[in-house]
């Protein structure tokens, strides 16, 4: 492999030797890297240079191959020019070249062959023009998008939101918050919270005191807990599903008319709005008109768990409209 030819293909980039593999019809050459390619479109060229050797664009590598025809030409003559005889050089004469001798090397410098200059600045890597850096911007953008949209769909945060919402829009889910808020408010009188210890404060760490409660579980040994969880139990759920069981107007919604094994499908086991109205109208008699049940609900565990609930009769009342309207507009939506 001549020197001149190689160093000539060395000197270009990997994509200027592609374009060249592709022009000189090299085959194969995609995955070689640039020495072997380099060595590959040396073997090529070599082997073709009958026929490539026309090529302009590949001149600069066929006279490093065969020697410059100037050269020859140059030294042809030399030979047939007669040597001059050797002239005496004086010492003197030799001392002003000495000192110019930074001159004649910066002139040297100056009148380099504009070939090796271009050679050089093709070995030098360029940036890439903007078209090149704006796709470059964009694939990368796609592939975070990318990346963002497959770890959402893997979280299940979509899914997960979609179930808790369809689990909170319906009229159950509403009561059950209601009668939730209620036992909440109850718990918070009849078993009240009780002082275990405290972890100490820390000057170390800077925190203050810390408190350790728990329920009093000895509370569900006092018959006052009983009975007035009893008296929530029966005014809040257990009477009212008995009324929104037997007076069901779901039953009937459909054909009019209520025939054994029909509509169970499309109807309900309690009817919502009956619930309600159930549950407020007890409430109203139990907390405002002093219904006792035949002795069966206590004065002091009524005004107890009358007290415990948050808003009192007011805030059962509240709860029970707020009720009444969503199974009215649920029964409305699926007309």
């Amino acid at each position: 492999m001549s020197g001149g030819a190689t160093t000539w293909l060395h000197g270009q980039r990997k994509v200027e030797l592609l374009a060249i593999a592709d022009r000189v019809g090299l085959k194969d050459y995609d995955n070689l890297k640039k020495p072997e390619l380099e060595a590959a479109l040396d073997d090529h060229m070599r082997a073709n240079q009958t026929t490539l050797s026309k090529d302009t664009s590949l001149s600069a590598f066929f006279k490093r191959v065969s020697g410059s025809p100037v050269k020859k030409d140059s030294m042809s003559v030399e030979a047939k020019t007669p040597r001059s005889r050797r002239k005496t050089v004086v010492k003197e004469d030799l001392e002003p070249t000495d000192i110019s001798e930074p001159e004649t090397s910066a002139t040297t410098l100056a009148t380099r062959s504009p070939r090796t200059s271009i050679s050089f600045a093709s070995s030098v890597p360029l940036p890439p023009s903007p078209s090149v850096v704006a796709n470059e911007i964009d694939r990368q953008t796609t592939a975070v998008r990318a990346r963002i949209a497959e770890v959402w769909d893997k979280s299940g945060i979509v899914e997960t939101s979609d179930s808790v919402r369809d689990t909170l829009s319906n009229t159950v889910t509403i009561e059950s918050i209601a009668n939730s808020l209620e036992l909440w408010g109850l718990f918070g009188v009849i078993l009240p919270w009780k002082h275990l210890a405290a972890i100490p404060e820390s000057t170390l760490l800077g925190t203050p005191e810390i408190p350790l409660r728990a329920p009093d579980l000895f509370q569900l040994l006092n018959s006052e807990f009983w009975s007035t969880f009893q008296i929530w139990l029966a005014t809040s759920v257990l009477l009212p599903l008995f009324f929104s069981y037997f007076f069901n107007m779901t039953l009937k919604a459909k054909n009019g008319s209520v025939k054994h094994g029909r509509n169970v499908q499309s109807s309900m086991q309690y009817d919502p709005l009956t619930y309600n109205i159930s549950k407020a109208l007890i409430s109203w008699l139990v907390y405002a008109q002093g219904v006792r049940l035949g002795g069966f609900f206590n004065n002091q565990s009524v005004a107890l768990l009358q007290a415990a609930i948050p808003g009192g009769l007011q805030g059962i009342l509240i709860g029970t409209g707020i009720g009444a309207l969503t199974s009215i507009y649920e029964a409305v939506l699926k007309k």
